[in-house]
């Protein structure tokens, strides 16, 4: 059952795709000179330099807490539950939380949360004065006055080129402002008139103001005041020493709402699914450890402390290097695990990426049964990461015989 399947795939990779052709070491050769299969091999060592170190850490933090917390078996419990998902499952999962939309992946929802705690967009992108205004320009993104304005004189700020459902749902009809005495009063709002009709230029009745915009009062290059819009469009900056102004509507109005990270593009694909390996495989890591460290003699650790070792240095000196044999078995059983991960990869890297997320298993996949057609190529892949688990397999074996003696 191990033997032939082994051996009819060596005599197969030396076949072409038909089978039929015997082609020796080409289809071994094409591996590492297709640009695609070079992209994989790189995808492969980055998961097998990045991945098992990571979790095998995060093992070790997740055991050492499980010593410290009150709640440790339910800590357990959280931490381990992702083993008992497939792979196939958790990387449905981990699409879903990795969508672009904040509205349904979890991810962006909370960096937009965040990001939107410290830092606000305008949210207003495109918005501009008509071409043929000539009472307001647009310069480096703002939109401002081409005249000063006079404090008590009400500005009219019309403004196109957005759709009205991109309003904010607390924007009411446009009102114009009225004069105020000692500073500068006005109203910004969306100069289109569903259904057609109005002028251009003026509030019409079914036209709503655009609040939450910035409107600075700029004298001699230098931001005399500033207000925001209410929700009828109207603002009114107040204590302005006479004189005229330049009303400015900074472009950070006019900037695109922060959407996310692209986390499934092709620059974050891999470190995305090797986060999705992590969550999964950590409870493994964590229980292996944990297991480890309930058997370290616990005098050693307490003659370290009463000849006035540090947590720090007992963890560093003591605990490392005993629990050193079942670090290296989680690390290696992470290596072989990278090496053969396909199931993440498949479900969560969309089809357009997935060149970029490639890797040895799923590659092997793709061109023997995933449309490639060519099973002489396939069972060269296949080999080729049989000689690169080898190793660490025989790591393992090696390992658990000198711990059974």
């Amino acid at each position: 059952m191990v033997i032939y399947p082994i051996v009819y795939s060596i005599i197969r990779s030396l076949f072409d795709r038909t089978g039929g052709t015997f082609v020796g070491l080409g289809n071994y050769a094409d591996i590492f000179t297709d640009q695609s299969m070079l992209t994989t091999i790189r995808n492969n060592l980055i998961w097998v330099v990045v991945a098992p170190i990571l979790v095998t850490t995060l093992g070790l933090i997740f055991a050492v807490l499980t010593e410290r917390i009150r709640w440790a078996t339910a800590f357990k419990l959280i931490v381990f539950m992702p083993m008992a998902v497939s792979l196939l499952a958790s990387g449905v999962i981990f699409r879903l939380v990795y969508e672009q939309d904040p509205d349904k992946g979890v991810a962006n929802a909370v960096i937009t949360t965040v990001q939107d705690v410290f830092s606000s967009s305008g949210g207003y992108p495109g918005a501009r004065p008509r071409p043929n205004d000539e009472a307001h320009a647009v310069q480096n993104g703002a939109v401002l006055t081409r005249q000063p304005v006079a404090v008590g004189q009400p500005a009219l700020v019309p403004l196109v080129a957005l759709k009205p459902e991109a309003l904010p749902s607390d924007a009411a009809p446009a009102k114009a402002a009225p004069a105020a005495t000692g500073g500068l009063s006005g109203t910004v709002w969306l100069d289109f008139t569903p259904g057609g009709g109005g002028t251009a230029g003026k509030i019409d009745g079914n036209e709503k103001g655009m609040p939450g915009v910035t409107v600075e009062a700029v004298q001699n290059g230098t931001v005399a005041g500033s207000a925001t819009t209410a929700a009828d469009g109207s603002f009114t900056i107040a204590d302005l020493p006479a004189g005229t102004y330049t009303l400015r509507l900074p472009k950070d109005n006019f900037t695109a709402s922060f959407n996310g990270v692209t986390w499934l593009g092709p620059a974050l694909i891999t470190p995305a699914i090797i986060g999705a390996f992590i969550w999964v495989w950590a409870g493994f890591a964590m229980v292996l450890i944990a297991a480890g460290l309930a058997a370290i003699p616990r005098d050693a650790l307490e003659a370290a402390r009463i000849d006035g070792a540090t947590e720090w240095q007992v963890f560093r000196r003591i605990t490392v290097p005993l629990l050193s044999p079942v670090l290296v078995v989680v690390f290696v059983t992470m290596i072989i695990n990278t090496l053969k991960v396909f199931d993440l990869v498949f479900v969560i890297a969309p089809g357009s990426v997935q060149p970029q997320a490639n890797v040895i298993a799923l590659e092997m996949w793709r061109v023997s049964f995933g449309g490639g057609d060519n099973q002489g190529l396939g069972s060269a892949l296949a080999i080729f990461l049989l000689v690169l688990v080898l190793p660490f397999m025989i790591i393992n074996i090696r390992r658990f015989r000198r711990e059974g003696r």
